[in-house]
């Protein structure tokens, strides 16, 4: 049996361990919250360093890219330093495959036709494949980088745009104190729901990293299609309290819940029986077609 574990900086009440087996191997999934508390994730990477088969990077993304080039989170750093033995991932690798594969799959599927959809994207940076699978299937793009990560209350709407940007902010950003950037520890629980209000209702589709969408979210949504991952069931209760009409998870439903696409990796990583820097998108692509990952799409009313 496999162990795979995400070592998260985000709210130990978004805790959770399943079972499940896949390709005929059964794996232990366990997700542990340290509520912001950067030393105590180290100290428990460490702790289960080598008595794993790989870790996930949960609440902390290791690098954000610039066009071909990727920088390295300040804040990132020590808890990937922190695992000498077990192999360790912060999702990247699926986010430029999977999420990919997932909007060309709703598409096809004829789930929901993008063409000429409005999509939020609360941060491209984060999910350019995500971002360039919305925009060749013709959907218009608000862009919410500047507003979510930097509170910025500027939307933009052209990816050559964000590209252009990103080799003036990334560099920036990468140094910065994570929490500034990101909802971390009990920050992930608060919603100011009325700041962007206006950019979600403007929207057909909201998409992007969960405690993104949800650190803004309006108390109504109806209508709304909510393309994310990394959900209880306590958000999924909520959004359709909120009148949310389709949620699509890029990961699967797995015990209940749609973990983040650091414990996918994590789960592949361990399967491949290589480290995050050994794997390249076709070991991805082969991998995700050999097993057969299909989104999770629930309609909520």
């Amino acid at each position: 049996m496999k162990r795979v574990v995400s070592i998260s900086i985000g709210s130990s009440r978004r805790n959770k361990t399943t079972e499940v087996e896949i390709l005929g191997e059964k794996f232990i999934i366990e997700r542990i919250g340290t509520d912001g508390d950067l030393k105590k994730a180290i100290e428990l990477i460490k702790e289960l360093d080598g008595k794993v088969d790989a870790f996930g990077m949960g609440g902390i993304d290791l690098y954000l890219s610039a066009g071909n080039k990727r920088y390295i989170i300040k804040d990132a750093l020590p808890l990937k330093n922190a695992a000498k033995i077990t192999p360790i991932v912060d999702g990247s690798g699926l986010k430029n495959t999977l999420e990919r594969k997932v909007i060309k799959y709703i598409q096809k599927k004829g789930i929901v036709d993008l063409k000429g959809k409005k999509v939020l994207m609360t941060s491209v940076m984060d999910r350019f494949g995500m971002a360039q699978a919305f925009y060749e299937e013709g959907a218009r793009l608000i862009i919410g980088d500047l507003m979510f990560a930097l509170n910025i209350p500027i939307p933009l709407h052209s990816l050559k745009v964000v590209y252009f940007l990103s080799f003036i902010i990334v560099p920036i950003v990468v140094r910065l104190p994570f929490e500034m950037i990101y909802p971390t520890g009990d920050k992930q629980l608060k919603i100011d729901s009325k700041k962007y209000e206006r950019f979600y209702k403007e929207a057909d589709i909201i998409a992007g990293d969960f405690l993104f969408i949800k650190k803004y979210m309006p108390e109504r949504l109806d209508g709304k299609i909510i393309v994310t991952n990394t959900v209880t069931q306590e958000d999924v209760d909520m959004m359709k309290e909120r009148g949310v009409k389709i949620l699509i998870t890029t990961t699967p439903n797995i015990g209940g819940r749609s973990f983040g696409t650091n414990v996918m990796e994590g789960v592949l990583v361990a399967i491949a029986g290589k480290k995050q820097e050994e794997m390249t998108p076709q070991d991805y692509d082969e991998l995700l077609n050999k097993i057969g990952f299909e989104p999770r799409i629930e309609y909520l009313q």
